[in-house]
């Protein structure tokens, strides 16, 4: 009997050996890799502890497709390395912004922006790149050189408080009173303390800097994801801040000045001192390999980030992206009305 005995257990081991030497895509799927602690103690529990030598065929069992996927230099195989190269435009957006862009409604990077226009949408940026370089840019870049720094402060801090009206209305409309009433202040201060906005006494009081409009307004109330648009003159917009800009309109102090002679001036120089804000960013657009999706993916993410932002609570909420799209009220056009 012993004889017998030990000869079944000796065709037992044999067997569990085989099967130990298995190849790898034999016992498990190619591409899961089973880390061989986890397993064993699941084998040894299944067999029991009558069978020590089941314990250690599992052991090399699961040792065998992480061999099988390292190979024999601890290489990752081929198949875990077949994303495909960042475009060129990639490159650029992650050179200026430190990282991959998003897509329009937040998601991870390697989705293809929500741009389904995008034949249009790149006529008209080439339009709108003619009267840039036509027209803005020389006028920002003359606006620089003959205007001095402090002047250019006085003159960003004067239309940044105009947009305060905006700013606190879409606030209430979702739902921070908080904020709304932050801006309130800041407002009031800047009018007063800072000669009609001109200074900025706001911000040495830590109150913080917000800036909204309706197009984030209606992210906020759950419009998250719209397909990009850019529109002659007033440049890269979504479906929804189309419709924001409407919402926008009537709360523009600008607008109300029914003279065309102040208005439109007014509104020409905050155009400039918009482009002024972004000469230099010029050079790494003129090298873009694809400057169109460069600056669609750059305007979505910080769109996105603007949209995001509203919808942390107060105390997670960061600091206010400021670079809005065009306002409305910036755009010099006559009162048609009138």
């Amino acid at each position: 009997m012993n004889v017998v005995r030990n000869a079944f257990l000796l065709l037992l081991a044999l067997a569990l050996s085989a099967c130990a030497a298995k190849p790898a895509r034999d016992s498990a799927p190619a591409s899961v890799a089973v880390p061989p602690a986890a397993t064993a103690p699941a084998a040894a529990t299944d067999v029991g502890t009558d069978a020590p030598a089941a314990t250690a065929g599992a052991t090399d069992a699961a040792a065998a497709p992480v061999a099988a996927a390292e190979g024999t230099d601890g290489a990752t195989p081929p198949a875990a390395t077949t994303e495909a190269p960042p475009t060129g435009a990639e490159d650029d957006f992650a050179a200026l912004y430190g990282g991959p862009a998003p897509t329009a409604d937040g998601a991870e990077p390697g989705r293809s922006p929500y741009d389904p226009w995008e034949g249009f949408n790149r006529r008209v940026h080439a339009f709108n790149n003619v009267v840039d370089r036509a027209v803005a840019r020389p006028l920002a870049t003359a606006y620089t050189n003959v205007v001095p720094r402090f002047a250019r402060t006085g003159v960003t801090n004067f239309f940044s408080n105009l947009r305060a009206p905006v700013t606190i209305t879409n606030q209430l409309l979702q739902g921070r009173p908080g904020d709304a009433w932050d801006s309130l202040g800041r407002f009031l201060m800047n009018s007063t303390l800072g000669i009609g906005g001109l200074f900025d006494p706001a911000s040495r009081a830590l109150v913080p800097r917000r800036s909204e409009d309706f197009g984030q307004t209606l992210g906020a109330w759950g419009w998250r994801s719209s397909r990009y648009v850019e529109l002659p003159f007033f440049g890269p917009r979504t479906v929804r801040d189309v419709f924001g800009l409407a919402g926008d309109i009537p709360l523009s102090p600008i607008r109300t000045i029914e003279e065309d002679k102040i208005r439109i001036p007014l509104q020409g120089l905050q155009l400039v001192d918009m482009r002024s804000q972004l000469l230099a960013l010029d050079d790494i657009r003129d090298n873009a390999v694809d400057e169109y999706a460069l600056t669609r993916d750059a305007w979505l993410q910080r769109r996105n980030y603007q949209i995001q932002n509203d919808l942390r609570s107060r105390r997670d909420r960061g600091h206010d992206d400021d670079s809005a799209p065009i306002p409305v009220d910036a755009m010099p056009m006559p009162d048609w009305g009138n």
